[in-house]
């Protein structure tokens, strides 16, 4: 038997794309707070015309405030946007998507939340509190013995800023002790590991330790660093971690921000490098082609973790997700629509080769 969204899809397509559209504006309002409707218009990639008809008719339901400063969305539209939220995963696809990546790739739990991070800001932010909603889940589920913090790793990068500034203080994450997974790569404070991790902990109540160490030296160095008790001591916490938090990068830009020498890129080149996580370089069917040397997580500590989750997206990433998922680390993927749609095309693409 068909289901109530099913006759709709056949009977009123136009219903279904009214829904859609109003939704999708009362969640940008959401987010942008304040906003003119010039400004609403072109993120929507909408006229002017047909967006002042919407927001109008969403002012007349009372679920948009429209004042001197810009529109904004009421209390009464955030309750409905909360709402809808379970149900507009099915009018936009995503619960299917989720699924079919679910079974693609081995995965315990996938989140695809729409649009495109490439293009829309917007969907940089809904993967940041789908993550932090999915850490704070994680968390509350685990067993801890008294007196013992539950150790979370996280890595650096835009998107897990994303996810640090979705968090709150929970019962979950209480007393939880965040770390970086690795040193840092010399780049905007505001994106390394270290600092994520301090924001975090201050979120949530938790606390933190920091690895006063870069990530771009050789094995001597790292052999030398390891000697020092503090260094030993926070990577003995780094390595007890039973919760990881990391993004994915494309592997030519991850290596430019690593600063790698030329006879890697080569090694990378030859490898057929399309992704970086936690250091490691994997090329398209999965393989690890390419270790930097690390005071912080390696691999073997990675599979030792009750939850890996990787909060990724953007069209343009697909295909280093699907590398890196394809290596069997992670348990839950955060990722939105548009690299969801991709992944499976080179999915279906390897499973016919």
């Amino acid at each position: 038997m068909r289901t109530v969204l099913e006759i709709q899809r056949v009977l009123a397509p136009d219903v279904v794309d009214v829904l859609k559209k109003r939704y999708t504006i009362l969640r940008h309002l959401r987010h942008a707070g304040a906003v003119g409707r010039r400004t609403l218009a072109a993120a929507l990639g909408m006229s002017e015309r047909v967006l002042r008809a919407e927001t109008e008719f969403l002012k007349s339901q009372g679920l948009v405030d429209i004042e001197t400063s810009g529109m904004r969305v009421s209390d009464a539209g955030i309750s409905l946007l909360a709402d809808m939220e379970p149900m507009m995963k099915e009018w936009f696809g995503l619960a299917e998507l989720e699924d079919r990546l679910a079974a693609a790739f081995g995965l315990r739990q996938v989140v695809v939340v729409p649009g495109d991070a490439d293009r829309d800001p917007l969907a940089k932010r809904e993967l940041g509190k789908a993550g932090a909603a999915e850490l704070t889940r994680a968390a509350a589920a685990m067993e801890r013995a008294d007196n013992e913090p539950l150790v979370v790793a996280i890595t650096g990068g835009s998107t897990i800023v994303e996810v640090a500034d979705h968090l709150s203080a929970s019962q979950g994450l209480k007393g939880a002790l965040f770390v970086p997974a690795r040193g840092g790569l010399g780049e905007r404070v505001e994106l390394q590991s270290g600092t994520i991790a301090s924001t975090m902990a201050k979120r949530t109540g938790g606390g933190y330790r920091l690895m006063h160490v870069p990530d771009d030296v050789g094995e001597e160095a790292i052999a030398t660093l390891m000697s020092e008790p503090h260094i030993r001591e926070v990577a003995d916490i780094v390595r007890r971690a039973r919760i990881a938090v990391h993004g994915i990068g494309e592997a030519y830009e991850m290596a430019r921000r690593r600063r790698v020498d030329a006879e890697t890129i080569q090694k990378l080149r030859t490898g057929g490098a399309v992704a970086e996580s936690f250091g490691y370089y994997y090329n398209r069917a999965g393989e690890v082609v390419h270790r930097m040397p690390t005071v912080g997580l390696r691999l073997e500590d990675i599979q030792r973790m009750e939850t890996v989750i990787a909060v990724a997206g953007g069209g343009s990433k697909a295909e280093a997700i699907a590398a890196v998922l394809k290596n069997g680390q992670e348990d839950v993927l955060i990722t939105d629509e548009a690299a969801a749609m991709a992944m499976l095309q080179f999915s279906s693409l390897d499973a016919s080769t």
